[in-house]
């Protein structure tokens, strides 16, 4: 018999943190300093405000410093990082330090942004939820899976890896401890960020039913 798997919810509230950049220093600076929700909030928010895959940069550092300062080769440096690669936020911010040093280091102007479109930081403050659900087997988790909410699958996706430091995602976890090692695995190695949330949601249920029984 399999252990019980509780499904949580969470509610965001989006906190301004009193600090803005008008320039790639300052954005710089900001980077380095703030919490690491903020560097979560930044990095994750437009996967649960987008219902579909979006052309545009995938976080908000790369938006501004593409958009709004016109740094087109360091934006695409910045949407180049793929938060799948990193197993701690201390990492991420890094990687984003890194690339912009590096540029600034060889840029020969430094650009302010107009008036009214500096970047301003924000975190995100998270209210975590028990919902009712509980499964105790494959058929009850999957019959689940399709009833949750798009925020209580991102938080046992998105939160439980990286903000939240677990090794791999809440489901793969009570996969493994379950003994359905393979079923686990596949889910470790998808990589959630190239799906929209109701897609990877049919995905998981897809991968339930082919190696559930393995």
């Amino acid at each position: 018999m399999m252990s019980s798997f509780y499904f949580y919810t969470k509610f965001t509230q989006t906190v301004l943190l009193g600090r803005r950049a008008k320039n790639l220093v300052e954005l710089l600076e900001g980077i380095k300093t703030v919490p690491p929700s903020s560097i979560y909030h930044h990095t994750h928010r437009f996967l649960q405000q987008h219902q579909s895959l979006s052309p545009e940069p995938p976080n908000d550092f790369a938006y501004w410093i593409t958009y709004v300062l016109n740094e087109e080769i360091l934006g695409e440096q910045i949407s180049s990082i793929d938060p799948i690669q990193f197993n701690h936020l201390e990492e991420l911010r890094g990687k984003f330090v890194e690339f912009i040093e590096t540029y600034l280091n060889t840029a020969s102007r430094l650009v302010d942004c107009p008036a009214g479109h500096e970047f301003h930081f924000m975190a995100a403050r998270s209210f975590l939820l028990r919902t009712n659900y509980e499964a105790n087997d494959l058929t009850s988790f999957k019959e689940i899976l399709q009833k949750i909410s798009i925020s209580s699958l991102y938080f046992h996706i998105f939160d439980a890896r990286l903000r939240l430091e677990k090794k791999e995602n809440d489901f793969s976890i009570w996969f493994r401890d379950n003994g359905k090692e393979q079923l686990a695995n596949e889910l470790s190695r998808l990589d959630p960020y190239t799906y929209t949330l109701e897609r990877l949601r049919e995905k998981i249920i897809k991968l339930v039913e082919r190696y559930g029984e393995t």
